[in-house]
């Protein structure tokens, strides 16, 4: 999305769809498990198109369900290919050939990272290197534990993103986890550590509780908080001044 902007900010959504390619059917699920958070990060793709519409920022968004194949995850990972979790079986995943890896990953998770990385070195070249900011979003429960954490801020070795959304969310009134519910140091992070943190790109993983973006009203009112926080990027760390808001 935005693919010309010259705003030095991306954003970045791994899990933002829950399409099957036709050649594989249903895997075997039925109905909600294929529409269900083991499925696809519910809300974050419709938010992160909000924020890339509503700042007129670039984004880049994975376009089939993490049960075909996790863009998030490592190829060797087990769970980029995930064949059981949160108690439900994914047969369409169970005992794959390493043909059949290999193909998925040919067809949707290269030309992804490709994506992302074509717009990194883009935006470095029209502007400065961008800002990056991945967006997820979590279960209200997980394996029958309920969540309390409403937002959580994710970060690894580069912390200069992650206290301005900390500070943005909390001042906006939400429960909000500093590495919670998960933790950005967890090797599983592979978009944000392939992409930004080793090419020393600011960067900071945005996780969003379910319940509060399963919805048009709430993308709204989430999103509003974000480009808040994200307008104020570009002059608090100092990158070109840009005009981003719409």
């Amino acid at each position: 999305m935005h693919a010309e902007s010259d705003a030095p900010i991306l954003l970045v959504c791994d899990h933002a769809s829950c399409r099957i390619p036709n050649a594989l059917g249903d895997m075997g699920l039925d109905p909600f498990a294929r529409r269900c958070h083991l499925a696809i990060d519910i809300g974050a793709g419709s938010l992160t198109e909000y924020l890339a519409d509503s700042l007129g920022v670039t984004a880049v968004l994975a376009q089939y369900s993490r049960l075909v194949i996790d863009c998030n995850r490592e190829l060797m990972d087990a769970s980029a290919f995930l064949a059981y979790g949160d108690g439900i079986l994914v047969p369409g995943n169970c005992n794959l050939h390493r043909g059949d890896r290999d193909a998925r990953a040919e067809a949707i998770y290269w030309p992804y990272h490709r994506a992302v990385d074509e717009q990194v070195a883009r935006l470095s070249e029209v502007s400065v290197p961008p800002a990056f900011v991945s967006i997820h979003s979590f279960t209200p429960v997980l394996n029958g534990e309920a969540r309390d954490w409403e937002i959580g801020i994710l970060w690894d070795k580069d912390q200069s993103l992650h206290e301005i959304f900390l500070e943005g969310f909390r001042e906006a009134g939400f429960h909000t986890g500093d590495n919670e519910p998960y933790s950005g140091k967890a090797p599983a992070d592979y978009t944000v550590d392939n992409h930004a943190e080793a090419v020393g790109l600011p960067c900071v993983g945005i996780e969003i509780r379910q319940d509060l973006i399963n919805d048009a009203a709430g993308v709204v009112r989430i999103g509003n908080v974000m480009h808040k926080i994200i307008e104020a990027i570009p002059e608090r760390m100092g990158l070109n001044p840009q005009r981003i808001s719409a």
